[in-house]
């Protein structure tokens, strides 16, 4: 991969590894299309998880471990007490009472932090904080809220037996227990209890530096003035940057690029010197002005084809440039932009984080109305989830298939998952979904 510090070996590499071709692609389906499973198992054959890093704790948040991790410590390290109070013999204070309250010296006090220095002698009380260590001879911890509070002489109010509000040494964890393995998907409880066993650092897979281009001369910088009635903004780079930012992705958003062939090579060939992973949007189709698909051979082995997928049908695939970067090729249609990155870039980004599964897992709803789908072809339709008061997944279809309709993406929160041999779903069936809003 190309990356500063990120190369696999040091030797030095082919004179032009752009013309080494691509493993043979898999055989159309029954459509004579490509099927959306197949495409995606290409892509992800093509790739390999990135090296191994050493990187601090909280960054390695959300990225999966490259080594298994055991307790160097036990936790607690050694027996404290759980409250603030007063630590005693459990046998000195068994017969207290409401109205019959046990009167006890007070002969010492240890804060958390602190060591114990005195042994508790029988028929005595040591006040205590939260976290300190418990003094030799006790065996229980009466809390305040079962006291005066005395400083020199305490009266206790209720009994304690032994082990009351006591944390013994390892209940939490014993030193050598394996709490963590290979390929594990780090949360924000792991990163505590990476913290607490006294780790700084931990062997992960780096987030995959992702370089997003939206191509085509039509497209202008949001914010500043359209020069004319047919110019749109650029919302394909800023949707798919943020898509592949929630993925778990380093991300650099580059921008746009004109459909000038000589400015779309340079300017993916300037990326691939920071970038693990290229996804460009537009020029890719059939048209006229595709000219993503029509130089990218130039730079490497690239790959397009057309999926039985509605919307997404053309994408495109390579690897470019002297490091064989991965590049994936979306279509320019926002809605099929989007439907594109959760079925193969999604899967590539974790893929290259060495997080499994790769895709979203696929629930089921219920829909609420009929429900359409064209023929051959895997339909991922906009749709909205809700659960009812029984619990069960409802899903309605928000707003129609046509892959220019942002505001309806905006408000869907899932895919509704049709496949290829289903046209028509009534009312009250039930269908595979993708939740969008779930993040891992």
């Amino acid at each position: 991969m190309p990356l500063f510090g990120r190369k696999k070996s040091d030797d030095p590499a082919p004179l032009d590894r752009t013309r080494e071709p691509l493993p043979p692609p898999p055989e159309p389906g029954p459509s004579g299309l490509r099927t959306l499973d197949d495409h995606r198992d290409y892509l992800l054959s093509c790739l390999e998880p990135l090296p191994a890093f050493s990187q601090h704790v909280l960054d390695a948040l959300g990225l999966s471990l490259c080594e298994d991790v055991y307790a160097p410590i036990s936790m607690p390290r050694f027996d404290n007490s759980a409250m603030d109070g007063y630590a005693v013999r459990a046998v000195d204070v068994e017969a207290a009472g409401d109205e019959s309250p046990v009167s006890l010296p007070v002969v010492g006090e240890v804060a958390a932090g602190q060591d114990a220095l005195h042994r508790l002698s029988p028929g005595t009380a040591i006040k205590i904080m939260t976290g300190a260590p418990l003094p030799a001879g006790a065996d229980a911890v009466v809390p305040y809220e079962a006291t005066d509070r005395g400083s020199s002489d305490v009266r206790v109010y209720a009994p304690s037996t032994a082990g009351q509000h006591v944390r013994y040494v390892g209940e939490d964890v014993e030193a050598g227990t394996h709490l963590f393995s290979v390929g594990q998907q780090l949360g924000p409880r792991d990163i505590g209890l990476l913290a607490g066993i006294g780790h700084d650092q931990v062997l992960v897979r780096p987030r995959p530096r992702v370089a997003v281009v939206s191509t085509g001369t039509e497209l202008v910088e949001p914010g500043l003035e359209l020069g004319n009635d047919h110019q749109i903004y650029d919302s394909n780079s800023y949707l798919l940057a943020a898509a592949a930012r929630q993925a778990g992705a380093h991300v650099f958003r580059v921008g746009l690029v004109s459909d000038d062939p000589e400015q779309v090579k340079q300017l993916i060939t300037d990326q691939l010197v920071r970038a693990d992973l290229v996804v460009s949007t537009g020029g890719v189709s059939q048209g006229d002005y595709d000219v993503v698909k029509a130089v990218m051979p130039e730079l490497g082995a690239t790959d397009f084809t057309q999926v039985a997928m509605q919307p997404g049908k053309p994408q495109g695939f390579g690897l470019v440039g002297d490091d064989r970067t991965p590049m994936i090729m979306l279509p320019g249609n926002p809605v099929s932009a989007f439907v594109s990155f959760e079925a193969f870039v999604r899967p590539a980004i974790r893929r290259l984080m060495g997080v499994t599964p790769y895709t979203r897992p696929t629930v089921r709803a219920r829909v609420t109305h009929p429900v359409s789908s064209a023929p051959g072809r895997r339909q991922l339709a906009r749709g909205i989830v809700t659960v009812d008061e029984d619990g069960t997944r409802l899903v309605e279809l928000a707003g129609g298939h046509g892959s220019h309709l942002m505001a309806d993406l905006a408000r869907a929160n899932a895919l509704v998952v049709l496949p290829e041999d289903v046209t028509a779903v009534e009312a009250g069936e039930d269908v595979d979904v993708w939740l969008l809003d779930e993040v891992a």
